[in-house]
């Protein structure tokens, strides 16, 4: 494989995973019911459900603008504090995110191509890495790339959650080429989203491939350097140069 690169970062969802199903009602549900049959005292599961909404995404709308990233484990601390909850031996707060996250994973595929994809770049000595814009907290997105079968091909991931800010913010950019050692014109930079994958990576000098597997029409002020409909388009598309 002629290939000019010597390391790819992928993004994370709709890049390498579908999400498939992103209601949350159920997961939460879940988490209320464990606190509740170990004897917790609790509001109503709608007032809970309903006091996680607002907060959630009025975190999620305020992340976008400043790139600070709007975190789960927060409002669920939030809401435990809120309601005088003191969890003992018995429940760990750890086990309540992975009863919420858990629900939220099982629905989750890897996308078929991404597979032949990562091995064969593997296999041609590519380094790979992942850069998540996330709101889970970095040990359960570890969690979920085990869980995927995703962990023998990527060095190392970096989520927004554990740093300061998120996509397309260049410090997150910077941290991986960082982790990688190379300049960023040595880094292809993988993402289905173009203002936070593909200018986020340009903006440290990092060139792009647009994954664009719903043929969007691309707007006048974005240029990637490649668009690409299937990552296995990775493999063929510096065939000829």
């Amino acid at each position: 494989m002629n290939f000019p690169y010597k390391a790819v970062l992928f993004d994370w969802a709709y890049t390498l995973v579908d999400l498939v199903n992103e209601e949350d009602r159920t997961a939460l549900r879940r988490v209320y019911d464990h606190l509740e049959t170990n004897g917790f005292a609790l509001p109503g599961f709608q007032q809970w459900y309903d006091t996680y909404h607002r907060l959630f995404f009025g975190m999620i709308e305020i992340s976008r603008p400043t790139h600070r990233e709007a975190r789960f484990d927060h409002v669920l601390n939030f809401l435990l504090m809120q309601n005088n909850i003191h969890l003992n031996g018995k429940v760990r707060f750890e086990d309540l995110l992975k009863i919420y996250y858990d629900e939220i994973y099982s629905h989750r595929k890897v996308y078929p191509e991404m597979i032949k994809t990562l091995v064969a770049l593997q296999k041609a000595g590519i380094r790979m890495g992942i850069i998540s814009n996330t709101t889970n907290p970095g040990y359960m997105k570890d969690y979920e790339q085990t869980l995927l079968g995703l962990d023998p091909y990527f060095e190392f991931s970096v989520y927004s959650s554990e740093v300061p800010y998120r996509k397309p913010h260049p410090s997150i950019f910077q941290l991986a080429l960082a982790r990688l050692k190379l300049e960023p014109s040595e880094v292809l930079f993988v993402g289905d989203n173009l203002k936070a994958d593909v200018v986020g990576a340009q903006s440290v000098g990092m060139p792009t491939a647009w994954l664009n597997r719903d043929g969007k029409e691309l707007p006048p002020d974005v240029t990637p350097d490649y668009e690409i409909k299937s990552a296995t388009e990775l493999l063929t598309l510096f065939a000829n140069s």
